[in-house]
């Protein structure tokens, strides 16, 4: 007996088109319909292995790849607006202190140590392991495309995107599968891959295809983007950087103490370090002398330095400036900074030197007006602290008041107030060299006061109130301020980056193309050739190159010495143009 597949078991009620199973009006999900009713689908459970795949497909699906390349610069964004322990650790105590209820919160999300942390990490590692599961599926499919046969020839060319038909005229003396042999060479030299079929029947065809660059181009930046990332971290992890003052005859060595700041990376070790120094032999500054509304603005700075590659390497010369880094050993030096540096003499109460020495000055205006803190801990009985402007070319305004009137050093002045007492420096608190805490310090000098500040021209003496000691403006020194860094990664990222860029334009403006053409021998003693035309995807330029393969043919089977607009081909052509014969 034959089963009704539009009948219903028996003994199953049957439920309405707008009934679910508890009886009441809703939708048809989990139901599909048989010949007008509707039956029960059971669906399969999905599994653990299933929900594996699942979570495997979408975690390596482009749109998550590139969700999570907005999550990882959206995570970066706390490391610039919270201070972060390893480049700025008295800066992360300091935030502490300064919010207690809220900076124990923030520590516990790890928010001063961002980019270490363990949720930035997962995003970094998860979108690594996007990528790789995004396009290695990607890329077995292509070359395996790259290797296969173009498609077979449609049986109805006519209804491709691009279409057209030529009559080759008799007296050619062609055959059909000659004329799909001459349309192989013509695709053949327009770059197609071809593949010549059915060359023994009455209807030889070829299909040709070209465009796997476009692929392969995008292959390449996904996988440029992988580089990147393994760059960014390799740096990262083995690379520093660090930035130091060096004042005209000092010496630069590459060791952890010759830093002023450093700030290594994860897994950086301090034998990692080049053991290379740099010593500033002169540093040279060209302003502005000609320009009225640009005068005295810095034209040029060199700094001219004696490097030596390696503790017993040789002394060689060089220069560097502002946009040409020094390069020693993959490591680079760049000038990022300059000043001042007054040399000063104190001596405390008792009459001993306790400090001398270039006093770095921190340029405020063009005119290298220059902010100079002196800090004498060593001073004895009183420990003494100056603060104060150097000024390169010393003037007075109507009020009386100093200020620098060129950049150049013609007249060098030091102002300075001066105070006594504890600087608390011998408290291990980490403190700015470039700022005074006057707040447990008693004021010797000062405008509004009977002794008035300090003023020292060059090579002058001051003597200090009360016995407490003197200071001695001895001359003037300039200083760079360097950055040095280390990035093992620098050049795969750049590499990578520009085969990615590469990439990129293949994929935008390559186009992914096929096109079969099929012959066929008439009646009346002529080939009649038909050819279509079919672009993956998007492509405006596929009716130009219609019509060029179309003028391409009829340049190739017109007689010689026959007029275009004469030539049968044509003719036929003309009744029949790419794209309009559909």
């Amino acid at each position: 007996m034959t089963e009704n597949p539009n009948t219903e078991p028996l003994g199953k009620p049957v439920k309405t088109e707008h009934e679910t199973p508890s009886g009441s009006p809703g939708p048809e999900s989990g139901r599909s319909r048989q010949g007008g009713r509707d039956a029960d689908v059971a669906l399969p459970a999905l599994g653990a292995r299933g929900m594996l795949r699942w979570a495997w497909n979408q975690l390596t699906s482009m749109r998550t790849a590139l969700f999570l390349l907005l999550l990882l610069a959206v995570a970066a964004v706390p490391g610039s607006l919270f201070p972060q322990r390893p480049s700025d650790p008295a800066g992360v105590n300091q935030y502490l202190q300064e919010n207690p209820a809220l900076g124990p919160w923030l520590d516990r999300f790890q928010l001063f140590d961002v980019y270490s942390s363990v949720w930035f990490s997962a995003i970094y590692l998860l979108l690594f392991v996007s990528l790789i599961g995004c396009v290695t599926p990607r890329a077995k499919a292509h070359f395996k495309a790259m290797r296969s046969k173009p498609p077979r020839t449609p049986r109805r060319l006519s209804r491709l995107p691009e279409h057209g038909t030529l009559a080759v005229p008799a007296d050619r003396g062609l055959t059909p599968e000659g004329a799909v042999r001459e349309a192989a060479d013509i695709l053949r030299r327009r770059g197609y891959r071809v593949d010549v079929r059915d060359a023994d029947t009455g209807a030889p065809s070829v299909g040709a295809e070209r465009g796997f660059a476009k692929e392969l181009g995008n292959l390449l930046f996904h996988t440029s983007l992988i580089g990147v990332l393994v760059s960014v971290a390799v740096g990262s992890l083995y690379g520093y950087n660090g930035q130091k003052i060096v004042v005209e005859g000092d010496t630069f060595v590459n060791t952890l103490v010759g830093y002023d700041t450093f700030t290594p990376g994860s897994s950086f070790t301090a034998e990692e370090l080049n053991p290379f120094s740099v010593t500033l032999d002169e540093f040279q500054v060209e302003f502005d002398r000609e320009s009225q509304t640009h005068y005295g603005q810095p034209l040029d700075y060199t700094a001219k330095v004696t490097v030596r590659d390696d503790v017993d390497g040789e002394p060689r010369t060089d220069e560097l400036k502002v946009n040409s880094p020094l390069s020693v050993d993959g490591t680079r030096v760049y000038l990022v900074g300059n000043g001042y540096a007054p040399m000063v003499t104190v001596r405390d109460g008792n009459g001993d030197i306790a400090f001398s020495g270039p006093v770095i000055g921190v340029p405020q205006d063009g005119m290298f007006t220059s902010l100079t803190v002196i800090k004498v801990p060593d001073a004895r009985p009183d420990q003494l602290g100056f603060v104060g402007f150097f000024l390169p070319t010393a003037m007075l305004d109507e009020n009386g008041v100093s200020y620098s009137g060129d950049p150049d050093p013609f007249n060098p002045q030091l102002n300075l107030n001066s105070y006594y007492g504890d600087l608390g420096l011998d408290e291990g608190v980490p403190s700015n060299v470039y700022v005074l805490d006057t707040e447990d310090l008693t004021e010797l000098n000062n405008r509004d006061l009977e002794s008035g500040g300090i003023v020292l021209g060059a090579n002058d003496t001051y003597e200090l109130p009360e016995g407490k000691g003197s200071i001695t403006f001895d001359g003037l020194k300039r200083y760079i301020a360097v950055d040095i860094a280390y990035d093992p990664g620098e050049v795969g990222a750049l590499t990578f980056a520009a085969l990615g860029f590469a990439g990129l334009i293949a994929s935008l403006f390559l186009a992914r193309r096929r096109v079969w053409v099929r012959a066929a021998g008439g009646d009346d003693g002529r080939i009649m050739v038909e050819y279509g035309l079919l672009a993956r995807g998007e492509d405006a330029r596929l009716g130009p190159e219609a019509k060029a393969l179309h003028e391409l043919f009829e340049k190739q089977w017109s007689p010689a010495g026959t007029a275009t607009g004469n030539d049968p081909v044509a003719a036929d052509v003309r009744e029949t143009e790419p794209g309009k014969d559909k």
